[in-house]
């Protein structure tokens, strides 16, 4: 298979990363085809006999985070974000349940929910997943767990306790 053709069989892998990532369809698909441009135009790059999954993965998450920064906004997290107004279909058990998920995947702050879909819905290895975040595997396997746990606590209904957010302190020895 051509180096075009094992990118274009990941497009709609990309595409669901993308789609939960921004929230917004266009956006995603903005995403993806820019993913998908870079990694065709800058192909020397990839080693061949590497993941490429995850190298086209590092070049969406990283094409996000730029856009993220350009907007200098954290739609993520933001309160008027559109995910926050979504409504299932009235008759549907099964679409009241999936929008509880969406909203309580979207309450993960971004570290979490990365880990959570990186390796719960696209079934990478925590390797991969650490290739992608360029984070120890530790760290992987840390805050899969955390986002398990309070995507259980969320969806049960039980209170979700408010955490401060880690600080990043130097070693000045």
């Amino acid at each position: 298979m051509s180096f075009e053709a094992e990118v274009v069989s990941r497009l709609p892998q990309l595409r669901r990363y993308a789609r939960t990532l921004t929230g917004d369809p266009a956006w995603a698909d903005d995403l993806v085809q820019d993913t998908a441009e870079r990694a065709l135009v800058r192909n020397s790059a990839f080693r061949a006999g590497t993941n490429l999954r995850a190298w086209l993965f590092t070049i969406l998450r990283n094409l996000y985070i730029d856009q993220l920064r350009a907007r200098r906004e954290i739609a993520v997290d933001d309160e008027c974000a559109p995910w926050r107004f979504l409504e299932a279909p009235r008759t549907e058990v099964d679409g009241l349940l999936l929008r509880d998920v969406q909203r309580a995947l979207y309450q993960l702050p971004l570290e979490q929910r990365e880990v959570l879909l990186l390796v719960g819905v696209e079934e990478m290895t925590y390797q991969e997943a650490s290739s992608v975040l360029a984070v120890p595997m530790g760290t992987i396997m840390s805050r899969l767990s955390r986002a398990r746990e309070q995507m259980r606590m969320l969806l049960s209904g039980e209170r979700v306790p408010k955490v401060a957010p880690l600080k990043v302190v130097r070693n000045t020895s």
